[in-house]
């Protein structure tokens, strides 16, 4: 099993169960523990992107999704 930290780990789907490689990022933010900037992110396979947008957007929280790719590519040029 891999760990938490693992580089393989951290491109997994985060739905429950799945262990398909990652291919969107799902970002979102609960206004009532995080700042508007805040951005805390879920992993999506194909399969399950609408499902955990979904998910996030029932409750308001669903902020951005994006492709895997297009993250990275945000993230290096802000950092």
């Amino acid at each position: 099993m891999n760990s938490p930290n693992d580089p393989e780990t951290l491109t997994i789907c985060s739905a429950k169960g799945c262990h398909a490689a990652a291919v969107w990022v799902v970002a979102w933010n609960n206004p009532k523990l995080h700042t508007p900037d805040r951005r805390k992110t879920w992993l999506a396979c194909d399969e399950h992107r609408e499902h955990l947008s979904q998910f996030l957007a029932v409750r308001g929280f669903l902020k951005d999704v994006v492709t895997l790719e297009e993250w990275e590519r945000r993230s290096a040029a802000d950092g």
